[in-house]
């Protein structure tokens, strides 16, 4: 079989077992790749215990800018005996094993299409280093070196990197370096290097950053004016309230007393967590939290109170795989329905759906706005893919003159130049939001009572069904205008015209849109079009109208996104063809293709019965 060849082009798969230290080794090689000027898009696959387990670290390297899951790999580093088979499965025909042949391999192992190459990675820990816990942290740091002579990375790169990880710590810095010389040595004296699989230098990467959303997420709260995050823990959302405590320490302090302009709660559960967000939100103060698909259920009853009382709050629900605990360490597109739709009784909310960092920044900060505009809770969805991997994205940029848009606040001054009565749920402009003020405004005038009873335009408790549908019409129409406020959908036009059409969001974008290069090579054109938020806008409307046949792509079981698409826009569900997965790993274009391929071959015209007699 001859071996798999190409430059700048390729899927490496990196197996190991759960708390060996082998992620910070593999994201040096992604970033590595990176700062030799090409794109890469690396996967952390970790279980929800804290170690012994098998972990998976994938990284697609594609100077072309596919960023996305492409399907298969082609070579595997394969550290951990309990996964070998599965890694040894997943390679394409001639693809690349690197394994540790400290120990001889066992003959069941064996693929007449794979190239093997042995690194004695253990051995060569116990001859150099003394310390047992040195051994096994620095064996992934012999491979790492063993893989810059097999795919021609550049030295010099790594050796910085491992210098600006360990700036500080002189010991620890030697110990690594010398461990990725022994890995270089050992495969430059024993194999032909460079493979035909390798890197080379470009110039593909420009100003782009690698960045994790969540932490973008953070820095958009920062900018977007938040001082109050109240939260309670859980995977894969911890990390926001992680990084937005290490911004707030740099960029909430006053620099004359040195005060903190912010706060942190961590409350008792998820219930008294965004309780304290809305507190924050009533009092005029910008609060958030942040949580996943359980604490998004646990938070429902608040969101309605929210919803209805028209206060504003953002959550950023990071997605995991559900139900209940379902998988906590694995990605899912499934809160779809549950954030839309939270609460009983008639409940929209405002959805904003990112796809990058670049979007976790600028939608982080918007939601503060639109909540404020709207007087709404504002939900950011975003998953485990997207927020806890690195991803390539543009610079985050904010304009210096850029003003809070704090919506319809009435001042002091406001109120006493009012002829009418205040009535805090009066519709006044016709566009549903109506205007408020904050607690201690006026001495005398602007006071109402917040509740989540029924009640009249002048917050008068009321349970006359008149004055509750009024109230609920209101609402709507202010969901109507929700639509001219939050991001636009982005279109995406087929090589040649076309009645068929793609619809996507989120972190489905990178495969799908290759999947549409893919498919386009075959003859197959699609438009395209990547949803940004809910309410769905008019652009999402025309594109069901213009389009015969149309595939939504979604990483869930139940086809959420399409559903919300059929009750939304009373569209024709025959129109729309679900494109789902959802095992809990980032889809891939292939998969994305396959099933279109499929759902296409599918679709075919009835014969006709021919008449007798």
């Amino acid at each position: 079989m001859q071996p798999l060849a190409s430059v700048n082009e390729f899927v490496i798969r990196f197996a190991n077992v759960n708390g060996t230290g082998s992620a910070s080794a593999n994201n040096l090689f992604a970033k590595a790749v990176f700062r030799m000027g090409v794109p890469v898009s690396p996967k952390n696959i970790f279980p929800s215990n804290i170690q012994g387990l098998p972990t998976w670290y994938e990284v697609r390297v594609s100077e072309r800018g596919y960023l996305g899951r492409r399907g298969g790999v082609d070579m595997v580093v394969a550290m951990n005996p309990q996964s070998f088979a599965q890694d040894l499965a997943c390679l394409e025909p001639g693809g690349y094993l690197l394994y540790d042949s400290t120990k001889p391999l066992d003959p069941r192992y064996r693929r007449d299409d794979v190239q093997f190459i042995g690194i004695p990675c253990t051995e060569i820990c116990r001859r150099e280093f003394a310390d047992p816990r040195q051994r096994l942290l620095l064996k992934n740091m012999v491979y790492i070196g063993a893989l810059a002579a097999l795919l021609d990375l550049e030295f010099a790169v790594l050796r910085d990197l491992v210098g600006e990880q360990f700036k500080g710590k002189e010991k620890l810095i030697a110990a690594n370096i010398h461990a990725l010389e022994l890995g270089y040595q050992y495969a430059a004296e024993h194999y032909a290097c460079p493979l035909e699989l390798r890197v080379a230098r470009a110039d593909a990467v420009g100003d782009r950053i690698l960045m994790e959303g969540n932490d973008a997420l953070a820095l958009g709260c920062i900018y977007g004016g938040a001082t109050v995050a109240a939260w309670y823990p859980i995977t894969p959302s911890t990390s926001v309230i992680d990084a937005f405590e290490k911004y707030a320490k740099r960029l909430r302090i006053d620099p004359g007393t040195g005060d903190h302009l912010y706060a942190i709660v961590q409350a008792e559960d998820e219930l008294a967590a965004i309780g304290v967000a809305i507190g924050a939100g009533w009092n005029g103060a910008r609060g958030f939290t942040a949580t996943s698909g359980p604490g998004l259920s646990l938070m429902s009853e608040f969101l309605g109170l929210a919803y209805f009382a028209e206060v504003p709050v953002v959550l950023i629900d990071v997605q995991r795989a559900g139900p209940s605990t379902g998988m906590p360490t694995r990605t899912q597109q499934s809160d779809l329905f549950a954030a839309a739709y939270a609460s009983h009784g008639d409940t929209k909310h405002v959805l904003l759906l990112p796809a990058s960092p670049t979007e976790c920044f600028e939608f982080g900060a918007l939601a503060f706005d639109l909540a404020d505009r709207l007087q709404t809770p504002v939900i950011v969805l975003s998953d485990l893919d997207l927020g806890m991997n690195d991803h390539v994205c543009d610079p985050l940029t904010w304009e210096d003159g850029r003003e809070y848009d704090r919506g319809k606040v009435l001042s002091a001054a406001d109120l006493d130049a009012l002829k009418e009565r205040f009535g805090r749920y009066l519709d006044v402009d016709g566009d549903g939001i109506p205007y408020r003020t904050y607690p201690g405004t006026h001495p005398e005038k602007g006071a109402f009572f917040t509740r989540g009873t029924s009640r009249d335009e002048y917050a008068v408790y009321t349970e006359d069904g008149e004055a509750y549908v009024r109230n609920m019409e209101r609402l709507l129409r202010k969901f109507e205008t929700a639509k001219s406020l939050v991001p636009k959908p982005e279109f995406r036009p087929a090589r040649q015209e076309t009645r068929e059409g793609v619809i996507f969001f989120g972190t489905s974008t990178p495969a799908a849109l290759e999947a549409l290069d893919l498919l386009a090579a075959e003859g197959h054109h699609f438009d395209a079009l990547r949803i940004r938020a809910f309410p769905f806008t008019a652009e999402v409307e025309a594109f069901l109208e213009a389009h015969e046949r149309i595939y939504v792509i979604e990483q869930n079981r139940d086809g959420q996104l399409r559903k919300m698409l059929i009750i939304e826009c009373e569209v024709d569900p025959k129109k729309l063809k679900s494109v789902r997965h959802y095992d809990g790993m980032p889809i891939t274009a292939r998969n994305i293709a396959g099933q279109i391929r499929a759902l296409k071959g599918a679709t075919v015209t009835p014969l006709r019965r021919k008449k007798t007699g």
